[in-house]
Parts: structure tokens; sequence; C-alpha cells
């Protein structure tokens, strides 16, 4: 595991690559059980929200789990994408934001 060839890659395409690290807490449906939203939240408050909450506004959040975007959403409103849908050319949702 890693993200070093996603990083590779990215720098490859003339991407500018901060990595953030931290959980998102979600961890498939187990923030989503009884009694476990609390310690999900809790995790991704330790150091991936509050760095996402500092991210320049035009950055592209990269997220390859479908429950990390999912939390990233809920938590912070940032919208993020997969990274294969960002090297197909996939707009990021934040492109439709007025300037």
């Amino acid at each position: 595991m890693g993200f070093g060839l996603d990083e590779r890659l990215l720098r490859a395409t003339g991407g500018s690559v901060r990595t953030i690290s931290g959980c998102c807490g979600l961890a498939g449906n187990f923030g989503m059980e009884r009694g476990h939203y609390e310690m999900s939240v809790a995790i991704a408050e330790h150091a991936l929200v509050p760095a996402l909450r500092g991210r320049p506004a035009t950055s592209v959040v990269v997220a390859d789990g479908f429950s990390c975007r999912t939390q990233i959403e809920q938590l912070t409103g940032v919208p993020s994408m997969h990274l294969s849908q960002l090297l197909a050319g996939g707009r990021h949702p934040q492109a439709d934001l007025p300037h």
C-alpha cells in the first residue's frame, strides 16, 4: 500500500501534489454502525479534516476510497474524486462553482 505510485503519476502529468496523512475514520461501514459514529468522526478530526479545512480552495482533493470520499464530503463539504476520474479528465465538482 501507499501513495508513491499515485504521486509519481500525478507529478508526471504536471500535477502539484501535497499528501495528507490521517484516516477518514469511516472504514467501509464502520462509522455508520451503531455506536461507532463518534469514534469515526474523532478519527477523521485528528489529522485529515483539519488538513482539508486548511487547504487552498482551488485544490483538487483525490481520495481513492468511496468511504473516504463520503466522509470527507459529509464532514467538510469538500468534494473529492478518485484518481481515475481525475486522470480521465473528469471535472472536479468545484470547477462548477462561481469564481
